[in-house]
């Protein structure tokens, strides 16, 4: 299935690759590297690439390209998900999932790749049963590595490869039991000139951290399962029980781990938590333009909208602005011609602004259209599809564990038109 997977950083380099069937040249990377050319953003380019004898399939993360070579034709999908099960069990090793970390595990890297994919098929991709093989990296480790050659691979096959429950290994105590569950909702809207939402739709994941003793088994139900219609589960998840009953019902991994993604599209259920007032204006044959901006929280039952950051791609003719926040710092940097207001925390009693004029080239015609402008926030303690977990109940173990649940939601791609 995979035959070669090279990893290429955000200057175009190639800088680690690994081949399990025979050597695939890296000039074959040549059209990943044309088709990066063509793309407008990095996150543009195309996931699957057709090659005279090659597919090559990518998947950009932490700004390092992950790219799969395939000779047969095999479903895209299932390449992606393991090329991104590759980065999650990096990150779950190193911390951090970065050019400089991978060079510096590379021996851990490979030793986790040639366990990952058997004769270029999945194997083992489940960070239990890695972590029973491969003993995570630590300076003590490395250390004794170096001077005795010995390498992190464990010696015993791991518990949990034989068990019917491969995601959980067998004997796990912890001294503290506790469960806790994060719901992150990330909002992805334009809204038109006159406020009025043309498009808007929410990805959500509900993360979870489980130290959990012993086998124990769990569910989860809320309080509005029917705004869930396009879900994707861990393996872990009986999905006839929630067919029929809209309940999770599941036994968890040991630690960190995604238990499911969801998608809500309609847009009757999509709240839109804040608003823009605008008013950016450039008079033909004058060399000044306003510019005028006041944001405001809407829907958000009380919560404060925090980490405010607003984007903007002015229009090549404006030379410079002079803008006054009324919160927050602003910069515009006048080459590539980006302004950026760092505003922060938004309070409703007094909304924060930004007024101001831009100076213009002298005798440059009006621009052709209005920048728009770009949001990023955050909301904490709310999920703005209405999601609520009702309650999470455990069985099969007699002790009474510690269980939490977090809410949040941030912005996407949130564009306002003007």
């Amino acid at each position: 299935m995979i035959h070669s997977l090279f990893l290429v950083n955000s200057s175009g380099d190639i800088f680690l690759e690994k081949h399990w069937k025979s050597v695939v040249s890296r000039s074959v990377c040549d059209y990943f590297f044309e088709a990066q050319e063509r793309a407008s953003e990095p996150e543009n380019v195309p996931p699957v690439i057709p090659t005279p004898h090659h597919y090559l399939i990518s998947v950009l993360r932490h700004r390092i390209y992950f790219v799969a070579v395939i000779q047969s034709e095999v479903p895209p999908l299932f390449v992606i998900e393991f090329l991104h099960r590759v980065v999650d069990t990096f990150q779950d090793y190193f911390g951090v999932c970065t050019e400089a970390a991978i060079k510096d595990n590379v021996v851990v890297v490979y030793e986790l790749l040639e366990e990952m994919l058997d004769n270029g098929f999945p194997l083992a991709t489940e960070s239990n049963i890695l972590k029973e093989l491969i003993k995570p990296p630590t300076i003590l480790r490395t250390v004794v590595n170096t001077i005795t050659g010995s390498t992190n691979v464990g010696e015993q096959l791991p518990t949990g490869q034989l068990s019917v429950v491969p995601w959980r290994r067998t004997g796990v105590k912890y001294t503290n039991n506790e469960a806790y569950f994060d719901v992150v909702e990330e909002i992805d809207a334009i809204i038109d000139k006159s406020g009025s939402t043309i498009t808007a739709e929410i990805q959500g994941v509900i993360d979870a951290c489980v130290k959990l003793t012993g086998m124990p088994d769990l569910t989860l139900s809320f309080m509005n399962p029917r705004l869930l219609d396009d879900v994707s589960f861990h393996p872990c998840v009986r999905f006839k029980r929630w067919e029929a009953e809209r309940i999770l019902s599941f036994i968890p991994p040991d630690g960190n781990f995604r238990l499911l993604s969801y998608h809500v599209s309609s847009q009757n259920l999509v709240a839109i938590p804040v608003y823009v007032k605008h008013n950016i204006t450039f008079r033909e044959g004058s060399s000044q333009g306003r510019f005028e901006l006041t944001l405001g929280p809407k829907q958000t039952m009380g919560k404060a909208v925090e980490s405010v950051l607003v984007t903007s791609q002015l229009p090549r003719g404006v030379l410079n602005t002079n803008l006054n926040p009324s919160q927050g710092t602003y910069t515009f940097d006048p080459v590539t011609k980006l302004l950026s207001w760092d505003v922060g925390k938004i309070n409703p009693q007094k909304l924060p602004s930004l007024k101001g004029s831009m100076s213009l080239q002298a005798g440059a015609s009006k621009p052709d259209e209005n920048p728009t402008i770009n949001i990023q926030f955050k909301i904490q303690q709310m999920a703005i599809s209405g999601l609520k977990v009702n309650r999470l109940d455990m069985y099969g173990e007699k002790y009474k564990p510690f269980k939490g649940i977090k809410y949040m939601t941030k912005a996407g791609k949130f564009q306002v038109r003007t």
